[in-house]
């Protein structure tokens, strides 16, 4: 075994682990060995790490708390999402948690989040077992041995997936818990071995405190960069497109899902890429498919019965299969994570009703009302109970980890786009002709050419036409598409149909926002859907 590179002052000794096994900063392959003799997981036919998540295949966004206190309680928009809970029901939990900690072999990392210099922020995470330390290997940006062994944590994340709540003592919902403690820098997290509440535990902290401390955008989105020096960035919501559009042959990655704006450039908080592979295949989605290899971690994907070859068509243990790994794993990317204010945005959302055009422009404020509202519908089969498409919205794209009220993002998006050559395109990479179960699903081709056009400047000089209701500006035009697919209109049989879900989309969109209007400045509401 290689020699564990150790800090030179953990800052750890709070935790009072004097009589714990400490793994400091295990390489992949120490790791793996030490998943496999624990028979916590199995090797694919390539070598890759496969793993169980257990009870939890998902986020559990109920179970999420913010701790209320002096910091925290006039910053934070609180609510259904951001939940408070007292000082004394965090102390106690931690209290029990050291005291459980305090006999077991621990796995302690030592990484960075966001690849800018000026924003950096140092974290330790100490992790229960040896395959949330190769997730925290793979998510989080890597020091280098002088770094490490200078090594000063800003914030600590203790992910404890054995350690459970005690709801009638400690006031939580369930006996998972995850809670932020801004005042002490501290992520606590418990009942879940789901490792996708590491990495969006973080991206919460990092939502309030960048905004806050130093004027940054913080963004739920992928960015990739042009050999012009282009940047474009990808919002959607989960099954959007998000990941694979932005995974371009002719350009390079930045990151696939969090990001940073300032005053000069955009920046990747994160240094891997955590993706669905539910229906992967190399012919889909060949950059994550090629990624998937020795020192990747994927997790809850059965195998093809009597080999080890993993089964991505499975839903058997969820349909929320996943896979992470190093960025550098990735075929095409930007090193650092860095890029220029973007030239063009692209707002993702998978129409599941047929009513949206698969291209469109928007103004500054159209651009700030959708991004406020962040639609996708959501289809049959994604959920027990729907049986037909819903309409799903979450604000700016990204709701869920959001301490901050989302209006305040959304000003400081239209800031960053005031008096700016900046393209807003919003994308439907759903259905037309028709509703699901009706009409078909946008042909992704179609979708990279009207994306690749949109990069290269191709409709400049194409002729725009106007929506009705939604007033949204579609070109007349695309190299390589059908010209009677860009209207949306043109494509049902039933124009009188489409007419009246075009009135029901718009009405959604208007119920949705009006827990905003009161928020919003005219021009914003200016923007919103006009009914019949």
């Amino acid at each position: 075994m290689k020699d564990v590179i150790k800090p030179l002052k953990p800052g750890l000794e709070f935790l009072e682990l004097n009589y714990s096994k400490l793994n400091w900063n295990l390489e992949v392959d120490q790791l793996t060995k030490i998943c496999m003799s624990n028979t916590q997981g199995s090797l694919t036919n390539k070598n890759v790490l496969s793993i169980k998540t257990g009870e939890f295949t998902g986020r559990s966004p109920k179970d999420r708390y913010i701790v209320k206190d002096k910091t925290t309680s006039d910053s934070i928009y609180w609510g259904d999402i951001n939940i408070p809970i007292d000082t004394k029901y965090f102390d106690d939990i931690y209290t029990r948690m050291k005291k459980y900690i305090s006999n077991k072999e621990l796995f302690l990392r030592n990484v960075y989040a966001c690849s800018s210099k000026i924003h950096k922020v140092s974290i330790t995470v100490i992790n229960e077992y040896s395959w949330s330390d190769i997730f925290s290997h793979n998510m989080f940006i890597k020091p280098n041995k002088n770094e490490i062994y200078n090594f000063k944590s800003d914030w600590q994340i203790i992910n404890i997936p054995s350690f459970k709540s005690i709801p009638e003592v400690n006031k939580t919902r369930s006996k998972n818990f995850v809670i932020i403690n801004f005042s002490k820098k501290i992520i606590l997290i418990g009942g879940t071995g789901y490792t996708g509440e590491i990495k969006k535990s973080f991206f919460t902290v990092l939502n309030l405190i960048l905004p806050i401390k130093n004027d940054v955008l913080s963004m739920h989105c992928s960015a990739n960069i042009g050999k012009k020096n282009d940047s474009a960035l990808f919002f959607g919501l989960s099954g959007t497109g998000k990941t694979t559009l932005s995974s371009d042959p002719e350009r390079f990655l930045i990151g696939d899902d969090e990001h940073g704006w300032d005053k000069n450039e955009i920046f990747n908080f994160e240094g891997g890429c955590y993706a669905k592979c539910i229906n992967l295949s190399k012919k889909s989605e060949p950059g994550i498919y090629d990624s998937i290899k020795k020192g990747a971690l994927l997790e809850n994907i059965p195998f093809i019965k009597n080999t080890n070859i993993p089964d991505f068509k499975s839903k058997l243990i969820t349909e929320n299969t996943r896979v992470s790994y190093p960025i550098k794993f990735s075929k095409k990317i930007k090193y650092p994570s860095i890029g220029p204010e973007p030239k063009n945005i692209f707002f993702l959302t998978c129409d599941a009703f047929g009513i949206l055009p698969p291209i469109s422009k928007l103004s500054i404020n159209q651009t700030m009302y959708h991004f406020i509202s962040g639609y996708t519908a959501k289809v049959a089969g994604t959920e027990t109970n729907i049986l037909e498409p819903v309409a799903t919205f979450s604000a700016c794209f990204g709701e869920p980890f959001l301490p901050l009220h989302p209006i305040k993002y959304a000003i400081m998006l239209g800031k960053r786009l005031k008096n700016k050559k900046i393209n807003v395109w919003l994308i439907n990479t759903g259905w037309s002709g028709g509703p699901y179960g009706i009409g078909k699903r946008i042909n992704l081709e179609y979708t990279r050419k009207l994306i690749n056009t949109a990069l290269n400047d191709g409709f400049n000089n194409i002729e725009f036409e106007t929506t009705k209701i939604f007033n949204l500006l579609i070109p007349k035009k695309c190299p390589g598409i059908p010209n009677n697919i860009l209207n949306p209109r043109n494509c049902w049989t039933n124009k009188d149909k489409y007419d009246s879900e075009l009135n029901n989309l718009s009405k959604s969109f208007n119920n949705n926002f009006k827990k905003y209007e009161k928020y919003a400045n005219e021009d914003i509401i200016s923007a919103s859907p006009k009914l019949y």
